[in-house]
């Protein structure tokens, strides 16, 4: 399939990358990117092949948030008309939230407005040290709405306040300190960083990681009592699974489990 606000790439590890593709205008997002990147999504999901997903900008820029002249045309639609737009919005950051596969930011450079929502939607992200933040929308005279459970479940209400009442720009230390991202790095070090994370991943169960995920989106904010039952339902399943089978194996044949590509 062939989109035009974004490429992706997949190699023989089957590691998928996804570039926001519109370095003319900092990978802004428009309603196009966005229908493109539900379409990806769900792309992703419906391959089991795929082990994880690298999501980075064209150019020097990650995203430079939702494009000005997509939000000049949505100033002047009926009400109805915006409230569609809206929820693509954020049915687009609920699906790439939920992706059935590990995604890592590759935050490259820039990342204002609802790119901050974007690196909250990632499991794991890294950017380079001269990356600046801002949740810009204030300055505009808008909200950071749509993307808010994302960044708020991120950093915080209390970090939220410090970011989003003033559109406080902040910088790549700064994000990791409020736990927007996981690490910076150096600009030469940024796709080595990545790779450790790939490596990593590549040495666990793909069926295991995807049932992690699962298992975070479901007892987050939780009381333990609250999700006993079904946490112990999820370990009994586990036990029953293809993969325990095979890393238990492998273990004690002293060898690499077959997902393990150097096995």
């Amino acid at each position: 399939m062939d989109y035009k606000t974004l490429i992706l790439e997949i190699d023989e590890r089957k590691i998928a990358t996804l570039t926001l593709n519109r370095p003319d205008v900092h990978n802004a997002m428009s309603l196009e990117m966005i229908r493109e990147l539900r379409k990806v999504v769900g792309k992703l999901n419906a391959d089991p092949e795929i082990r994880a997903v690298i999501m980075s900008g064209s150019g020097k820029s990650f995203c430079a948030g939702a494009d000005l002249c997509w939000m000049q045309e949505i100033a002047g639609q009926k009400r109805e008309d915006r409230i569609a737009e809206a929820t693509e919005l954020s049915e687009m950051l609920g699906e790439l939230d939920q992706l059935n596969k590990p995604l890592i930011g590759r935050i490259n450079g820039l990342s204002f407005g609802g790119a901050v929502g974007l690196i909250a939607c990632c499991d794991i992200a890294v950017a380079v040290e001269g990356a600046l933040f801002s949740l810009t929308e204030v300055v505009l005279g808008l909200i950071p709405a749509t993307i808010s459970p994302f960044v708020l479940r991120r950093i915080g209400p209390s970090n939220a306040r410090r970011v989003m009442l003033n559109a406080h720009r902040f910088s790549a230390e700064e994000a990791v300190n409020l736990g927007l991202i996981s690490k910076a790095v150096s600009v030469d070090k940024l796709d080595e960083a990545i790779e450790k994370e790939i490596n990593e991943l590549l040495r666990c169960s793909p069926e295991a990681v995807s049932a992690t995920k699962r298992l975070i989106a479901e007892v987050r904010g939780k009381e333990p009592a609250d999700v006993r039952s079904a946490t112990i339902e999820k370990l009994a399943n586990a036990w029953e699974s293809d993969s325990i089978k095979e890393g238990i194996d492998a273990f004690f044949s002293k060898r690499k489990p077959v997902w393990n590509p150097e096995a």
